[in-house]
């Protein structure tokens, strides 16, 4: 795999899910559990490419808008991933990192969330980050809140205040921005995910629904993410 471009950090979309089941004539909820079998499949090779960071848009702050039938079964959902691959993530040292306001997710939830976090934490080589609850405004606007705390207490002085700094308020500040961004479904849009840290990445969009995605896309997406000329900004 040594042709393929270095790509540290890969942030996921994972757009389709109810497309998918509507396409086979299922209930959404069978959507999203064939979704969680593609999550799975993407950790047994992913990390082969040398990514060592993945984000997955698992839940946004406006899923809570979805029905409460569909909000409960993915909440279901995620617990039974917790708790059926916590030993995995372990025996291939992926640690599993939250992005989002955990504290506003059910209690048996973040509290499972919290105990992986913990125990994955102890010895790693991989990173696994669910944006749960997560909204790249929400994100911003609680770390904004936080600087504004310190320069209230005196700790910090406002005109002390750039990028850098700014970063370290966020809710994974030692996480490098992803390199790409891969988009499934075919939608052409943010939908408030990672507004800071996707200022520069290169996005990739695919009409592939995401129970469909597949190794084999992937690895063309990273063949196309080499021949991009990523210049930040600047001209050569």
């Amino acid at each position: 795999m040594n042709d393929l471009p270095e790509v540290k950090h890969v942030a996921i979309i994972m757009d389709g899910n109810g497309r998918w089941a509507k396409k086979h004539d299922l209930p959404r909820v069978e959507g999203h559990k064939k979704g969680a079998d593609t999550v799975e499949d993407l950790l047994n090779y992913v990390y082969n490419y040398g990514v060592k960071y993945v984000t997955l848009y698992a839940f946004s702050t406006e899923n809570w808008k979805r029905s409460e039938e569909e909000v409960n079964a993915l909440m279901a959902l995620l617990s039974f991933f917790l708790q059926e691959k916590k030993q995995k993530m372990l025996d291939n040292r992926i640690r599993l990192c939250v992005t989002g306001r955990i504290d506003g997710l059910p209690k048996e939830v973040a509290s499972s969330l919290r105990n992986v976090m913990a125990e994955t934490a102890k010895d790693y080589e991989y990173t696994l980050i669910l944006a749960l609850n997560y909204g790249g405004r929400a994100e911003i606007v609680d770390a904004a809140k936080k600087f504004a705390k310190e320069c209230i207490s005196g700790k910090i002085s406002p005109d002390s205040l750039d990028e850098s700094m700014f970063k370290e308020y966020l809710y994974l500040p030692d996480v490098p921005d992803p390199e790409l961004m891969i988009r499934t479904s075919g939608e052409l849009r943010l939908s408030n995910f990672l507004l800071w840290e996707l200022s520069y990445s290169e996005f990739y969009v695919t009409d592939t629904l995401w129970p469909d995605f597949s190794e084999e896309e992937f690895r063309k997406i990273l063949e196309n993410f080499g021949k991009r000329d990523r210049r930040f900004g600047g001209r050569k």
